[in-house]
């Protein structure tokens, strides 16, 4: 059956049918993939947040859904879902630690990202090493962000607290600006516009590989681009939310 989508009647059809169609793919023939459906259903267009949130966690619990594990991270770290939570980064650790587990890019980027903040509860130990795998992992699944992060961490080094404090020279993650080039050089091929302009600047200083002037105006001005692009997609939005 066809729907006219012009027509306000037909469009509400649309919408419940559609919502009926995930829940049976979901509840009775249990497929992982409709299930996310159903939490994106419920998430985006009931805007019932709890429903949804539970639904996510269910089906990364129960059918292993990256994805899923993922999305209820989301949720656990702001409370959404959850009347008077405040946020629970441990439980979102966990779940983007599952996640990631699973092969899921983001997960694995927001677990690591959260070993190495110095702003979390202390339930989550910040564990630099492990924080780097979960990027690296993420980058190689071709998480441009984590690709970029990599690279930072190679420019400036990493070190603990400790030894920052005491300006001991030692380094869990060490200075390194052949390795830093290698991951901004394939952020920006993924289209992040922070490694592209860190990759123009490495390219005009000599920084990690040969000086080139040529290639450093090449990624100046592709990472600027990129800038216009956000900022016409930023405009864009903002007309559609005033005219909404």
């Amino acid at each position: 059956m066809g729907y006219n989508l012009k027509d306000e009647s037909e469009v509400k059809e649309y919408i419940e049918n559609l919502g009926i169609e995930y829940r049976f793919g979901c509840f009775s023939e249990k497929k992982p993939e409709v299930c996310h459906l159903l939490g994106d259903f419920l998430e985006g267009i009931k805007k019932d947040f709890t429903k949804a949130g539970k639904v996510y966690r269910s089906n990364c619990d129960d059918y292993g859904y990256g994805r899923s594990c993922l999305k209820y991270g989301h949720y656990s770290f702001v409370g959404k879902g959850e009347s008077g939570s405040k946020g629970d980064p441990t439980k979102a650790y966990k779940y983007y630690e599952k996640g990631c587990s699973l092969n899921e890019a983001d997960s694995c980027l927001h677990a690591g990202l959260l070993l190495v903040s110095q702003s979390l509860p202390k339930e989550i130990k910040r564990d630099i090493p492990r924080a780097f795998e979960n990027l690296k992992k993420s980058c190689e699944m071709n998480n441009a962000t984590a690709c970029f992060y990599l690279s930072g961490m190679h420019i400036s080094g990493v070190q603990t607290q400790a030894d920052a404090a005491a300006k001991t020279g030692k380094y869990i993650i060490a200075k390194d600006m052949k390795k830093a080039f290698e991951f901004a050089y394939k952020a920006c091929e993924l289209r992040n516009m922070y490694a592209c302009a860190n990759l123009s600047q490495m390219y005009a200083r000599g920084d990690g590989i040969e000086k080139n002037e040529e290639r450093a105006e090449k990624y100046k001005k592709l990472a600027l681009e990129m800038q216009d692009e956000v900022k016409q997609q930023a405009s864009l939005d903002f007309q559609q939310g005033v005219h909404s």
